[in-house]
């Protein structure tokens, strides 16, 4: 996998940050986004495939991609298809801090020291490409007004965006209303993305324990997760970079 293409977990990564605050929206959710984008995009990369609500790795070969590649390393050591509410619902380690230091190192962001209350060290991120936040975003815009089916990869991205409750930051108020509901929608256009946005929002309902029964039509499915997808809208600051292991949520 060549590096000049953005991946997933990045893409959802620079649609969450807010160029108001430097702060990204929903860091909760999002680190679950994140684990579950890195599933869709090494499955856009032929390395895994869903096996009913499991991910079963069918090439072990590595991408290229060192973050990408650890996650598959882990999947081949499992040694048998594992359920994707499982895989997202574990611990990840500093997930978000790498991927913001990888696209600071590619110069899509800049890291801005600051403090909280005078006091506590914090690190705020402003996107500093613009263009490409422009162009993610308008392929969202796009694939939400037209109706026109979306490649997978924007079907993906839409269905994460939506799972991680990201609707309202894109979306807000009552005049994003209609453009949230087509977001939620497109989770039927991508199999995998949908597979995975299903076990994110599974993973904040505290479903992760209890086996998927059946597969509900998507769009029942997607409602009945639409309001753990839009949890409460405090977004806490970065920490600076030498707390920020401790303090991002895992």
């Amino acid at each position: 996998m060549g590096r000049s293409r953005r991946t997933l977990p990045e893409e959802l990564l620079l649609l969450a940050l807010d160029p108001a605050t430097g702060t990204t929206a929903q860091p909760q959710s999002l680190d679950l986004g994140l684990a579950g984008a890195q599933l869709v995009e090494l499955a856009l990369a032929g390395r895994i495939a869903p096996d009913g609500d499991r991910i079963a790795v069918v090439v072990p070969r590595p991408t290229g991609d060192p973050t990408l590649d650890s996650a598959l390393e882990l999947l081949r050591r499992r040694g048998a298809p594992v359920r994707a509410v499982h895989w997202i619902g574990g611990p990840r380690l500093g997930l978000r801090q790498t991927y913001l230091s990888h696209l600071e190192r590619c110069g899509m962001v800049a890291a801005v020291a600051g403090q909280m209350c005078g006091v506590l060290p914090t690190t705020r991120y402003q996107a500093t490409d613009t263009a490409i936040s422009r162009e993610i975003r308008a392929r969202l815009d796009s694939a939400i007004r037209t109706g026109v089916p979306p490649d997978p990869r924007t079907a993906a991205l839409a269905a994460l965006a939506h799972a991680v409750g990201l609707g309202k930051h894109l979306y807000p108020g009552n005049e994003g209303r209609s453009s949230r509901s087509r977001l939620r929608d497109l989770i039927r256009h991508d199999p995998m993305g949908g597979l995975v946005a299903h076990a994110v929002m599974d993973v904040q309902n505290g479903a992760a324990a209890q086996p998927r029964r059946g597969s509900a039509p998507a769009g029942r499915q997607a409602a009945s997760g639409a309001r753990a997808a839009e949890p409460a809208r405090g977004v806490p600051m970065q920490p600076h970079r030498g707390s920020m292991a401790r303090a991002v949520a895992h």
